[in-house]
């Protein structure tokens, strides 16, 4: 097996976005559209893999410092195409193998594109083998000019290009195999004698055919996988394009969409077989739902983890979190980060869990604040009850033991422990531990003033009556 070693070409600053941050780090479809390079990159078993970065090279190193052998090598100034693949010469000196070229901005390649591809370098025993395409609109591309026996004999970019080349309609995708022992002595013998003043790679084609070097080719009949990501509409497009590929994926899988074009899937999120998402539904990160479930209306889960038959109603929102199985949460819910909602548990509308977890079969229904609390099995927690977890300087634990029944509009000042089977009666603040089996109220007694509001009433007319 011959050894694959990938460059990745990353340096550019990405003018045309108009951002401070390098154009492969933007989000595509929820993930760095260099990741999207990358995780095809996973698939082929690579020996090596190394980026060429330039501009914000330090954010990119951050972005990825999470992935485990990437090697980087630096591009400044940045001189071309030519002169970005000579910076990788140092640590690939020595090496065997092929080298496959490719762009950090180009997201939607697939493997077997890139497998085809190597297999006809190796078959053919090329130099250099470069992958081509078809456009009916050519313009802004390196055309390919074959000579009479149909071989690639050079690549004319656009700005260099006659009018007679630039009616050629095969254009140059900027992806190569490339032999590593015939590479780098020969990079350096490219010029910069352009309209760029700049290293073209494309001219090692010429190069090698002039040291009679086989240079090879793979046409594409379909020109989509090749789109690059030069601007904030190729952005938008390109995340369309990848959306319909997951949203095609799961339905194959056995996943129900109401409304594909509102239903925003991240790459990476997992969905179960006979799951349905409603309208407007976002699935973001690494999501995991399971099988029966049903996502209603309007809903964003994002790093959430959803087990079977889970019901989340219209307009809540998930956040690195996890729904045990066959609980219901929402409408209009909002469960924040570490928490955990046990078995048949319920979070009803307008309710918030902040890291807390809830036991099973226990019930918020609705209107209620459970910050960094404890919450057992069987618990009913009453419309209005709050935990008050921060006393100004420190976030404190509440821990409610199973069966407990709070009262609505009860406020549970924390640190504070409601104890196995007690009652909280409404409308109280606990400020004390209660005992396991016990009633607390802690609630002012109720005054009640005979004839008070028909006197004052009385008193407000006959004053109007004196004006």
């Amino acid at each position: 097996m011959i050894d694959i070693h990938v460059v990745i070409l990353a340096a550019g600053k990405g003018t045309r976005m108009k951002s401070a941050m390098p154009k492969v780090l933007h989000l595509l479809a929820g993930r760095p559209i260099i990741e999207h390079v990358l995780a095809t990159v996973d698939r082929l078993r690579a020996t090596s893999t190394t980026l060429v970065v330039g501009h914000g090279s330090d954010q990119v190193k951050a972005a990825l410092a999470g992935r485990q052998g990437l090697q980087y090598v630096i591009q400044s100034p940045q001189l071309g195409t030519g002169h970005a693949l000579l910076q990788a010469e140092p640590v690939l000196k020595g090496m065997k193998g092929v080298v496959l070229l490719l762009y950090g901005d180009v997201p939607l390649l697939e493997p077997g594109t890139l497998l085809r591809l190597l297999e006809t370098h190796r078959e053919t025993g090329a130099a250099l083998t470069v992958l081509t395409t078809k456009l009916a609109d050519p313009y802004g591309y390196g055309r390919i000019v074959r000579d009479n026996s149909g071989r690639v004999e050079r690549i004319v970019e656009e700005r260099d290009a006659s009018a007679e080349q630039r009616g050629i309609a095969e254009i140059n995708s900027g992806i190569y195999a490339l032999s590593l022992d015939s590479l780098f002595g020969h990079l350096h013998d490219l010029a910069t004698d352009n309209s760029q003043d700049e290293y073209y790679l494309t001219d090692l084609v010429a190069i090698y055919r002039q040291k009679r070097l086989l240079v090879e080719s793979l046409r594409l009949e379909s020109a989509d996988e090749l789109r690059g990501v030069n601007s904030r509409q190729d952005l938008a497009e390109l995340s369309r394009t990848v959306r319909q590929r997951k949203n095609r994926e799961l339905m194959i899988d056995g996943v129900t969409l109401e409304d594909p074009a509102t239903s925003y899937v991240d790459v990476a999120v997992t969905v179960g077989a006979d799951t349905v998402l409603g309208p407007a539904v976002r699935l973001e990160g690494h999501t995991v739902i399971g099988e029966r479930c049903r996502i209603h209306a309007g809903c964003r889960l994002t790093d959430a983890v959803v087990k079977d038959d889970v019901v989340v109603l219209d307009h809540s929102v998930v956040v690195d979190s996890m729904i045990g199985p066959g609980a219901t949460v929402g409408p209009m819910a909002h469960i924040r980060p570490k928490s955990v909602i046990g078995r048949s548990a319920r979070v009803g509308n307008f309710v918030e869990l902040k890291k807390t977890s809830l036991g099973e079969g226990s019930k918020a229904s609705h209107l209620a604040y459970l910050g960094d609390a404890t919450v057992g099995d069987g618990v009913n927690v009453g419309a209005g009850t709050i935990t008050c977890n921060y006393d100004g300087e420190k976030k404190h634990q509440t821990v409610i033991e199973d069966d407990v029944f709070i009262g609505s509009d009860s406020q549970l000042i924390a640190p504070v422990t409601i104890g196995k089977g007690a009652y909280v009666g409404a409308g109280s603040s606990i400020s004390e531990d209660v005992p396991a089996g016990a009633l607390a109220i802690a609630r002012g007694r109720q005054v009640v003033k005979p004839e008070w509001a028909t006197d004052r009433k009385a008193k407000r007319d006959a004053g109007k009556g004196d004006r």
